[in-house]
């Protein structure tokens, strides 16, 4: 896994339309879901915003079996080595994995699949400069973990387990990556042995949701609903680019799930 330049260095992405079924996504308590033509409008801003970022984005059509398919990034782990497919914690989005791997197989010349019986969501993989770090949660567990490491190494990087608070629901939920030398997080996650000799950007309280941001090349895509963590990144010298975010954080997404992104040969 040859590493020449930044890891939120990009120029390809792959995303998925939202189904109309979007509606009954996953969401961890009873409040109310999305609506689609809300969701459809932010998905259509994100892609703008990726391809304003210099990122040429593949757009695959909707799935209305899998409500929660809009989230492609995970059921799979993509890197400009190759790919891995991933096995989501939940019963209702395993089968996902084979609806995307013929495109990621199209792409990559290799592509890995994570080793049964273990489970992985890639909304709890981070990939830094030190190595990947992979989150233990409901929805990736560590026999998935060690199984991950292995296929990571495969392919020429390295990859270390991290634990993620209860009551959160995935890694990238509470940390993001804002630069080479720095995470941002939530006050929960900010003491975690894996971010050791990184900097550190704790979101104020109150603003949890705040810490999924993503990093594109020169820009940070962030949540346009959270007013002091958006003063933070911009006193510390980021160029933010807020985007709306109301109807996916109802089914417990964030920016960082809505895409595929590696540097790559635009095949």
């Amino acid at each position: 896994m040859s590493q020449t330049r930044s890891v939120y260095e990009f120029n390809s992405a792959i995303v998925r339309e939202p189904s109309t079924s979007v509606v009954h996504g996953l969401r961890a308590d009873g409040r109310d879901g999305p609506t689609y033509d809300g969701v459809k409008a932010e998905h259509e801003i994100y892609i703008s915003a990726l391809r304003n970022a210099g990122v040429a984005v593949t757009v695959l059509p909707p799935l209305e079996a899998f409500p929660d398919s809009i989230f492609v990034e995970d059921p799979a782990l993509v890197f400009t080595d190759g790919a891995i497919l991933l096995r989501p914690g939940t019963p209702s989005r395993v089968n996902e994995t084979a609806e995307i791997a013929p495109i990621l197989r199209e792409r990559f010349a290799t592509v890995l699949e994570l080793p049964a019986p273990g489970q992985a969501d890639g909304g709890d993989i981070m990939y830094t400069p030190k190595g990947v770090l992979i989150g233990l949660s409901a929805r990736t567990d560590r026999i998935g973990a060690e199984a991950l490491i292995g296929c990571i190494e495969r392919l020429g990087g390295k990859a270390q387990v991290a634990e993620t608070p209860k009551g959160v629901l995935h890694f990238k939920t509470a940390s993001s990556l804002l630069d080479d030398e720095t995470v941002i997080s939530t006050a929960a996650l900010a003491g975690a042995a894996a971010f050791d000799g990184f900097r550190r950007i704790v979101v104020p309280n109150g603003e949890e949701p705040a810490a999924n941001v993503l990093r594109v090349n020169d820009v940070v895509f962030a949540s346009a609903h959270y007013p002091r963590t958006l003063e933070i990144l911009d006193t510390e010298g980021y160029k933010v680019v807020p985007l709306k975010t109301v109807e996916i954080e109802k089914i417990d997404a964030g920016l960082s799930c809505m895409s595929l992104r590696w540097y790559g040969n635009n095949k």
